[in-house]
């Protein structure tokens, strides 16, 4: 589906704000607040939220890295992600990163004690909450943008700029 966005109207502020100001100031400050007040280290952060933007396929979250203190991920770490399994490039914490944003998004009820345990070894129960809820704003927001054929008519800042 594709919503009908106003001429000279920006998609995502309108289809969030103009259209449900109230459920989209809640969904939008949500979402902002993931990447304002993560704990979590750039490169796990950005290896959940790459799997989640691959399983909703959402084009608008696949082009955006996140940035943290003028830092991004090395170029060919969507590649990585794809490859979760079996790259060397990711140290244990970002592989189960990936890992849990997969099993989240397509199989949470065969998240077993096995899967926990690995989980727990790496990280704090802090860690995993904060992480939950990042991997569901991504699924959800992500998934919507996609849905409502948003992500095919946002621009990311850095290309209004070329």
């Amino acid at each position: 589906m594709q919503i009908d966005i106003p001429e000279g109207s920006e998609p995502i502020p309108y289809v969030w704000g103009d259209m449900v100001p109230k459920i989209g100031h809640a969904a939008s400050t949500f979402s902002l607040s993931v990447y304002e007040y993560s704990t979590l280290g750039l490169r796990e952060f950005e290896a959940a939220r790459l799997r989640i933007a691959q399983i909703n396929g959402c084009l608008f979250c696949l082009d955006w890295r996140t940035e943290r203190d003028g830092e991004k991920v090395e170029e060919g770490f969507l590649d990585a992600v794809t490859q979760w399994r079996t790259t060397d490039t990711f140290d244990e914490r970002t592989r189960l990163a990936a890992e849990y944003a997969e099993r989240y998004a397509l199989d949470h009820h065969h998240l077993d004690d096995e899967f926990w345990d690995r989980m727990k070894a790496h990280y704090s129960q802090a860690e995993i909450v904060e992480l939950t809820m990042s991997i569901g704003s991504w699924l959800a927001f992500g998934r919507l943008n996609h849905v409502l054929g948003l992500d095919s008519v946002c621009v990311l800042p850095s290309a209004q700029d070329q």
